[in-house]
């Protein structure tokens, strides 16, 4: 790619009327129009400096500026998603310790408990994400972050299924913003090409929650049980809602802003941030797009992509509530006691190979559709012949094999709303939140599927299960076709009028055009 790739655009269509640019060719005066937070100024003598750089050094510079920002947000976003899990999904391994018994919580009670927190982190994601636009993620994400730690304190405290439930609510409120708010940031720092790697490693937290709520429930409930009078499920409560607050409050000082707004990169890279970006076609969010929440809504839901993307989603979000039921599902297999714990560990150690599998697969070969399929189509025949295999151990494996698969395909369909709507920034952000909040609109009704009582290996829940899966092969496929037959047009335009074909085929191809 050549240094000077934004002059061809430049030329051909020159800077808007009345907007100073740099040496760069970038808008200055516009690169926080949307954003009460002032972007950091850009030097023109860095962009003439970066402008005569060769493209092997340009290179450099931007492999020096993503190693630097992976060694801060990643691992930050990563920790923070990790207790998101823990205290989202402890619920069912304080069920199975005892917390069902002692708050008379039956079976549909529980299903309930499960399906309010749903609600709000339906209807809350949409709004946070447009709030996250105009704000720091530095401190927007960790006060959420402290925010529902505190709540989780709360379940301690409990005296009736009711109160549970009611917590369950705040705690949907709280959490909606965080995981489309996370992938609207990492989408603002890193190029198509290099977003499914970050976004695996930084999912890989839901598997990792898993493992390590199995085994964390079945420590606490060994050492702890009964102390200071408190049952061993309050303290998984007290315990893993302190440790958020205390990540909370630590994240604050590592999480980068935007690009343009992040203090602890220099006036170079940040020129080198944004113009990696505008090359790759994605917009930058606080960084020259001028588009109103009320106009990026509206863009968001004309879209056809979005709604595609929407049921598609439902599909796998609604497959991955299975997660609620994993320690009933192997305590049905005659799994007891503090093994039960234990043993969903395995599970979630299958799923953290599948999601980082299948990502860093789909980055290096350039490729969503034909992943998603794949890892849509183990999950049904893993389910399926399930149902038809009686030997316990035969049932546990077979349970692996559907859980991972599952897994992998829910990050796969996010990466994909971000590689289908690049920009303007504003309308991707609110298109992953409705993509991710409408999707998981199914995970209300999937709370239901697994009932504590079945008597038929649970063979309702898993052909719903199935049933979800198929159609988010029969998905893949049809985006597949729908995206490389009508491309984003912002993407086509741009191609034309730089002239390059490397922007659709190359190295920085469109996924779109490779879907």
């Amino acid at each position: 790619m050549p240094a000077s790739f934004d002059d061809d655009d430049k030329a051909k269509h020159g800077p808007a009327s009345g907007a100073a640019t740099n040496a760069a060719g970038l808008r200055l005066d516009n690169y926080d129009r949307t954003s009460t937070h002032p972007a950091l100024p850009l030097d023109d003598a860095d962009a003439a400096m970066l402008d005569g750089l060769s493209p092997e050094e340009v290179a450099r510079e931007e492999k020096r500026l993503v190693r630097k920002v992976d060694m801060r947000l990643v691992p930050a976003v990563w920790i923070m998603y990790l207790f998101s899990y823990l205290d989202r999904s402890n619920i069912g391994n304080a069920y199975t310790a005892g917390m069902g018994r002692d708050l008379n919580m039956s079976s549909t009670h529980y299903s309930v408990v499960l399906l309010v927190f749903f609600i709000t982190y339906v209807l809350m994601e949409v709004p946070s994400n447009m709030v996250l636009t105009r704000v720091r993620p530095s401190l927007y994400l960790p006060a959420l972050m402290f925010v529902w730690g505190g709540l989780s304190i709360c379940f301690a405290a409990a005296r009736s299924w009711q109160v549970i439930a009611v917590l369950r609510v705040l705690l949907g409120a709280i959490e909606a913003g965080f995981a489309p708010g996370v992938l609207f940031l990492l989408s603002s720092w890193y190029t198509k090409g290099e977003l499914a790697r970050r976004y695996a490693l930084y999912y890989s937290a839901v598997a990792i929650s898993g493992m390590l709520g199995g085994l964390i429930a079945g420590g606490l409930l060994q050492q702890l049980d009964g102390a200071r009078g408190l049952a061993g499920w309050k303290w998984l409560f007290v315990c893993e809602g302190s440790a958020t607050c205390f990540v909370a409050l630590a994240t604050i000082f590592v999480l980068p802003d935007f690009p343009t707004t992040t203090k602890w990169l220099t006036p170079r890279e940040r020129m080198i941030a944004t113009r990696r970006l505008q090359r790759d076609g994605v917009g930058s969010a606080q960084g020259g797009e001028d588009v109103s929440h009320t106009k990026a809504a509206k863009m968001a839901f004309t879209d056809w992509r979005t709604w595609a993307f929407v049921l598609t989603y439902m599909c796998t979000t609604g497959s991955q509530t299975i997660q609620y039921f994993i320690p009933e599902l192997v305590k049905s297999m005659g799994y007891t006691g503090f093994h039960v714990q234990y043993m969903t560990a395995p599970i979630y150690a299958c799923a953290l190979v599948a999601i980082l599998g299948f990502c860093f697969s789909s980055d290096l070969l350039k490729e969503r559709a034909w992943h998603l399929f794949t890892a849509s189509v183990i999950a049904v025949a893993s389910f399926a012949i399930m149902l038809g295999v009686l030997d316990q151990t035969g049932r546990y494996v077979l349970l692996c094999f559907g859980v991972a698969a599952v897994y992998a395909a829910c990050p796969l369909v996010s990466i994909y709303v971000s590689n289908a709507i690049p920009h303007p920034s504003e309308k991707r952000a609110v298109a992953q939140a409705l993509v991710n909040a409408l999707g998981n609109s199914a995970s209300i009704y999937g709370s239901f599927l697994f009932p504590k009582n079945a008597t038929d290996h649970n063979r309702m829940g898993f052909a719903v299960t199935m049933a979800f899966m198929c159609i988010a092969a029969g998905m893949a496929l049809v985006l597949k076709y729908l995206l490389n037959r009508y491309p984003y047009p912002e993407i086509e335009q741009a191609s034309a009028a730089r002239g390059e074909d490397a922007y659709r085929h190359g190295e920085t191809a469109s996924y779109e055009h490779k879907a």
